[in-house]
């Protein structure tokens, strides 16, 4: 009976002290919930403002998918970098991953009409034949506009079309040079064209400077960084590409289609193996060498002859005729 009795007791005991314990739970949630909102507690002493709440759970988790974390994507690649650049690589890479037309573009700007606004070249700015080229199309244009106000695309007149630090063409300061322009608004509404990115050997889409809001127009986009129905890819031209051609008024003609020999026409090194070789490589099977001329040579580097393949005289020799 005894040893009832003491068996009952501490049962009580145990059942009075979970009880207080979670009595105390609500009165501190409550508590906290009152000070966060700004309710008072006593009679006659005004509310505190109210304040944020102070996170105990671990950081969140970037956005970003599971296919789109450093582990899978082109970070891969920088395996000759530093922690530190690789850490400025993502940063640049990955920070306006999401934007789209209705998120990081002003509508309003082009209420008046589509006008390009070119930025007048900075003191000391020497651009790249390429890129005289192609802000000279734009100038040239029935877009152009030489008031900002009025526009609705800027294009800046800093060269961004060779990001290889190795490359005669880099243009060093471009962050700063950037980041002082006064219509700059993180990049929005800002086209900005690029051919060549990264550099030896990783040759990553890493441009050195952190894009914002602006739209890219670049050349050999990897899948995983273009931005669908925001981005623009663009072929990779030459510097000697005319930047006019054909005879007088043929472009008021406006064919379809152009009454043009060739449909396509390309000439260029074959890589046999690394970045643009898969592709490259497979060339052959649309050359017709009729109105489809695709002429390929594997003449590329000093050690292109350990790698050729069946088709690497060939392809030479119709190359150099």
């Amino acid at each position: 009976m005894q040893a009832k009795k003491r068996y009952l007791l501490v049962s009580v005991g145990a059942c009075s002290l979970l009880l207080a314990y979670l009595c105390g739970l609500q009165i501190g949630e409550f508590q906290n919930h009152a000070e966060l909102y700004g309710v008072s507690q006593i009679p006659g002493v005004p509310p505190r403002p109210p304040r944020w709440p102070e996170w105990v759970d671990p950081p969140l988790q970037t956005y970003l998918g599971e296919a789109e974390q450093e582990e899978d994507g082109p970070l891969l690649l920088h395996q000759h970098t530093s922690p530190r650049e690789r850490r400025e690589i993502q940063k640049n890479i990955y920070k306006s991953r999401r934007c789209r037309m209705d998120t990081c573009f002003d509508f309003q700007r082009c209420e008046r009409g589509f006008k390009i606004y070119v930025y007048p070249p900075q003191k000391g700015e020497a651009p790249s034949e390429s890129y005289q080229k192609i802000l000279a199309a734009i100038e040239e244009s029935r877009f152009y506009t030489t008031d900002p106000n009025q526009a609705c695309l800027f294009v800046l007149s800093i060269d961004t079309l060779d990001r290889d630090q190795l490359s005669a063409q880099y243009v060093h300061n471009v962050r700063a040079r950037i980041q002082s322009l006064p219509l700059w608004y993180e990049g929005r509404n800002h086209l900005i064209f690029n051919l060549y990115s990264g550099t030896w050997p990783d040759y990553t889409e890493e441009l050195g400077f952190d894009i914002g809001q602006a739209m890219l127009a670049k050349a050999s986009t990897d899948m995983d960084n273009f931005r669908p129905h925001f981005d623009v890819s663009i072929p990779l031209f030459s510097k000697d590409h005319p930047q006019k051609g054909g005879e007088k008024g043929y472009l008021n003609l406006n064919n379809v289609p152009p009454l043009r020999k060739y449909l396509l026409v390309f000439k260029g090194k074959r890589y046999l193996t690394g970045i643009g070789s898969e592709t490259r490589n497979a060339l052959y099977h649309i050359h017709n060498g009729d109105d489809i001329i695709l002429l390929t040579t594997c003449k590329h580097g000093k050690d292109w002859e350990k790698h050729k393949d069946a088709r690497c005289d060939r392809d030479n020799e119709e190359y150099t005729k």
